[in-house]
């Protein structure tokens, strides 16, 4: 992957449009990207991957604001980048979502996040493809390009030292979840689960089964009676199964001899039941006839009356009709002397006329009613044109005044208009120089903030001169003791030599094998751990004066920076300056964020005038109208009030007295036809009459009171005809009885005793039924036995290879996943991001020995951690000095940037051929942490820096360190304002 070019627009600290241009910039393989702190250095890198993925690194990501705060509202942030990936030249275009100012009215909106791709030039094969709008299709063409994820590609192209240094001191979970990010290890991690939900399920399975045949045997052992075992015991079963069939057979022979003394005894007391009974049979019938032969007179007399109630029935029915035809003929005339005293309330004369005068009157009244009914309608209208000439009247009072207050109201429409445009003008002005006022704001409290800086910074360069002083001398001393210490040590070094001589072992300087004058040591003589102590204290003394000196660049460097920002500022008040420019925007800030309302209100007045202006206009037209129609109705009124008048008569309406003829009609007609009721009614008496008297002579009685003596009611005629029939069926019963065969010799007071019988087949009965008991028990105890027992063997044999399946399972699973008889405690995955590491530390070691001029390289663990803990990704610092392994928190600030810088370059290396394009990453980011490094150090680091532009690569170093400008002269400056950030090249 190489970079050419990168355009941003709005995008971060930069307001307007920026562009870079990587060919250029790469051209000598190494660039410089400096500025000042918060210029937006680190912005360009966000840029490049916003661009390819649509999202920046780090903690940035979280805030999501990428949108420049100072753009102009018409101004689209957008991103551009132009790249070659695998032989293909892109063009990637986004914009993030933002909320920005509404193009009408007050408020925001969204603006959506947009992306393109397009192919620049041909492809490898001659075809170019379609382009791609979509945000997810962007995402996956650039990722299947790269052949890595943002992830990956965060850590391997945009170096971040400081996520490399917490690497180095992190645990081994924190390391864990950076490897799995970078090498993708998410199927291993998929196998591990695979392993645990196998286990779960087969466990489940088992637990299941397990759980099963537990309730199997619990039932078995409950239907024997006795305790289950605690394992699976096939003996044990068989046996119980034996005893059952035993007790079932023998249980059924019992019931089968106890069955048979039963049916013998009740066979024995039915036949006594049945003599008993036939006995009874001719007892009842000798007793019946007898019973008979007593009321045979009786009998007579019920036959005679029950004839004569018979013949009474008819007359009796039609007495009771003549009765009911009496009471409605008086009924009749009762309401025609009702209706003929309604009538005459109503003013008629002639209510007691006859049929033929009262339909004549009739006649006339209901002519008079219909020439009524013409009039009742032009009298409802004289109303309705009353009342409507009364509203109309009152409303046209009431526009009247409306109009009067109408024009009071538009004389103060104007002054209104005047103010509110005023307002709004004022607000317009204020809302265009706000900006203005606080970029003007922005820069002086800046200024301000560097102002109060200043001392401190002054003293801190105070400082930093004396400590790097006395850490100069103090260097100086450790070297010169040193000096001192190495002569001593060279005087006295044939006493030394002389020291390790034995009698028969070669002198080292002349070979003899004799030593007759060995020297001895002088007083006051150095050795070789004195001279070591005293280079071990010239060392740490030069550490420090290092130290010191980084730290009395850094102080003037920052003092030299707020004199720089302070220049422009000379012999003015910073404070008052900022009170002024404080207030100045408050105010204006004040008034433009009414704007939204002063529209608002301009609008509703302007609306408001409108409406009433137009609403006046309509009033008058109202008025107008209402007025000549209230005219018109006046004199139809005047017209139609005679004719009214004399149709109402001495009533209070026309329809009142149309109402008084109709109920006249009504209760005439009511009287007519209850005249022809009372004469219907007489007639039916008299026939009825004449109908009773044949009646009674038909049914053969002399008078009606012989026949209605004779009457008996209907219950009592049921009841005599009841007793005769039951009578003689009686008869014919007892004598068909005593006429039975089967009865034939049995005598009526023989006396039968059944209780010896009914003893013996009771004691047969319970016997039998005892044993059918216990052998119906005994049969369903050896079938439920029988058949728990088949499915207790079929599920113990079932359990079996499933136990030792997961027993297997358990012990493969927890080895997968670091646990059991795994003695490193590293899982599957781990094991491989263990393997990964190591190849990581082989490669940034090669790198760390150089740029730390052999002394350290990483040295990587795969030993468990303590109490337990997963091991396999320890990573540790060997120093070849003190040929002792120690850990990365020990190492100082510079030598943490060095490490980190190794482990990082080393890390890109092994993810890039990971991915499969080690060399298409053409194009690194190194971000900070130069500042830390001394001289020696950091020539070592440029030199690696070097060794990648060598293969290739563009190289591009994000730094502020001075020393730095000196060594690249291809540079980009970001230059920090109070509008926003602007780019200057130099190449």
């Amino acid at each position: 992957m190489r970079l050419h070019f990168l355009e941003l627009t709005g995008f971060g600290p930069f307001v307007g449009t920026e562009k870079v241009d990587f060919d250029a910039l790469g051209a000598d393989g190494l660039f410089l990207l400096h500025g000042d702190t918060g210029a937006g250095k680190t912005t360009l890198l966000d840029a490049v991957a916003f661009a390819l993925f649509g999202a920046v690194p780090g903690a940035r990501a979280e805030a999501k604001r990428l949108r420049c705060d100072y753009a102009d509202p018409d101004t689209h942030t957008e991103v551009t980048l132009e790249l070659t990936v695998q032989h293909h030249r892109l063009r990637i275009t986004r914009s993030p979502e933002y909320e920005r100012p509404k193009r009408r009215g007050g408020g925001t909106t969204k603006q959506q996040a947009k992306a393109s791709l397009t192919w620049v030039g041909a492809a490898p094969s001659g075809h170019r493809p379609e382009g791609v709008t979509r945000i997810d299709e962007v995402a996956r063409v650039v990722e299947r390009l790269l052949g890595m994820t943002k992830e990956q590609f965060f850590q391997v192209v945009l170096l971040p030292q400081g996520e490399f240094a917490r690497f180095l001191r992190s645990s081994t979970e924190e390391r864990e979840k950076l490897l799995e990010k970078l090498f993708g290890t998410e199927h291993f991690e998929r196998v591990e689960q695979w392993f645990r939900d196998q286990r779960r399920e087969l466990g489940r399975e088992r637990d299941e089964r397990q759980a099963a045949s537990t309730v199997l045997l619990a039932r078995f052992a409950q239907a024997a009676g006795i305790e289950p075992p605690e394992r699976s015991d096939l003996p044990w079963l068989d046996g119980i199964l034996t005893d059952a069939e035993q007790a079932a057979e023998k249980a059924a022979e019992a019931a089968a001899a106890t069955a048979k003394r039963r049916v013998r005894a009740e066979d024995a007391l039915l036949d006594g039941r049945d003599l008993q009974g036939r006995v009874k049979r001719v007892h009842r019938a000798v007793n019946g006839l007898a019973e008979l032969a007593h009321q045979a007179a009786e009998r007579i007399a019920w036959r005679d009356e029950l004839a004569a109630a018979e013949r009474a029935v008819p007359v009796v029915t039609a007495t009771e009709q003549l009765m009911t035809l009496e009471r409605r003929a008086d009924d009749a005339d009762a309401v025609v002397t009702d209706c003929a005293e309604k009538v005459a309330a109503r003013g008629f004369e002639e209510a007691d006329a006859a049929l033929p005068t009262l339909r004549e009157a009739v006649g006339k009244l209901r002519e008079e009613a219909g020439g009524l009914a013409k009039l009742v309608a032009e009298a409802e209208h004289q109303r309705a044109d009353k009342r409507r000439l009364s509203a109309l009247v009152e409303r046209e009072e009431a526009i009247r005044a409306d109009l009067v207050q109408i024009e009071r109201r538009l004389t103060s429409y104007p002054d209104q208009l005047v103010k509110a445009r005023e307002a709004l003008t004022a607000a317009t002005t204020a809302r265009a120089e706000l900006v203005g006022l606080r970029a003007r704001r922005s820069e002086i409290d800046a200024a301000l903030g560097n102002q109060k800086a200043l001392p401190a910074a002054r003293k801190a360069v105070v400082g930093a001169e004396d400590a790097a002083r006395a850490a100069t001398d103090k260097h100086q001393a450790a070297r010169e003791e040193v000096q001192r210490l190495r002569q001593l040590r060279l005087d006295g070094m044939a006493a030394e030599l002389a020291a390790g001589l034995s009698n028969g072992d070669p002198c080292p300087v002349c070979g003899g094998h004799e030593h007759p004058h060995p020297a001895s040591t002088p007083t006051g003589a150095a050795t070789a751990a004195d001279e070591q102590r005293a280079q071990t204290a010239e060392v740490a003394a030069l550490r420090v004066r290092e130290q010191a000196g980084i730290a009395l660049t850094r102080a003037r460097s920052a003092a030299d920076t707020l004199l720089e920002r302070l220049t422009p500022w000379e012999g003015q008040d910073i404070a008052a300056a900022y009170a002024e420019a404080d207030k100045a925007f408050v105010a204006s800030n004040e008034l433009a964020s009414r704007y939204p309302t002063l529209e608002r209100t301009l609008r509703n007045v302007e609306r408001d005038h409108e409406a009433l202006r137009n609403e006046h206009a309509k009033q008058e037209v109202e008025a107008g109208r209402l007025s000549a129609e209230g005219v018109e109705l006046k004199s139809v009124i005047v017209r139609r009030e005679s004719i009214v008048d004399e149709a109402r008569g001495e009533h209070t309406s026309v329809v009142e007295r149309r109402q008084h003829v109709l109920d006249t009609v009504t209760a005439i007609d009511t009287l007519i036809e209850a005249h022809a009721k009372a004469l219907t009614a007489h007639d039916r008496v008299r026939e009825q009459r004449d109908a009773l008297a044949d009646q009674v002579s038909v049914a053969g009685f002399l008078e009606l009171a012989e026949a209605l003596a004779a009457a008996r009611t209907e219950p009592i005629i049921d009841k005599l005809r009841s007793r005769l029939v039951e009578a003689t069926e009686a008869e014919q019963q007892h004598r068909a009885t005593l006429s039975d065969p089967d009865l034939f010799g049995i005598e009526a007071d023989l006396d039968v005793d059944l209780a010896p019988l009914l003893e013996a087949a009771t004691a047969a009965r319970e016997s039998a039924e005892n044993a059918v008991a216990v052998a119906r028990e005994t049969s369903m105890r050896l079938e439920q036995l029988a058949g728990l027992g088949a499915l207790l063997q079929k599920a113990w044999a079932e359990l079996a290879p499933i136990e030792a399946e997961f027993a297997e399972l358990d012990a493969l699973t927890d080895v997968v996943n670091g646990r059991g008889q795994n003695s490193t405690k590293m899982s599957l995955r781990s094991y491989v991001l263990a393997a990964r590491l190591e190849e990581v530390a082989t490669a940034a070691s090669q790198r760390l020995r150089k740029m730390t001029q052999g002394r350290y390289s990483f040295e990587h663990s795969d030993q468990a951690g303590a109490r337990g803990t997963r091991g396999g990704l320890g990573l540790d610092v060997l120093d070849d000095y003190s040929g002792m392994t120690r850990p990365a928190k020990t190492l100082s600030g510079g030598e943490s940037f060095v490490a980190s810088l190794a482990l990082a370059l080393g890390l890109a290396d092994v993810v890039a051929a990971e991915s499969g394009g080690g060399a298409l990453l053409d194009t690194l980011f190194v971000d900070e942490g130069f500042g830390t490094l001394d001289a020696g150090t950091l020539d070592e680091v440029m030199a690696i820096l070097d060794e990648l532009r060598d293969g290739g690569r563009v190289v591009g170093i994000v730094s502020h360190v001075d020393e730095l400008r000196q060594r690249i002269p291809t540079r980009v400056k970001v230059l920090k304002g109070r509008g926003g950030s602007t780019l200057r090249l130099s190449v």
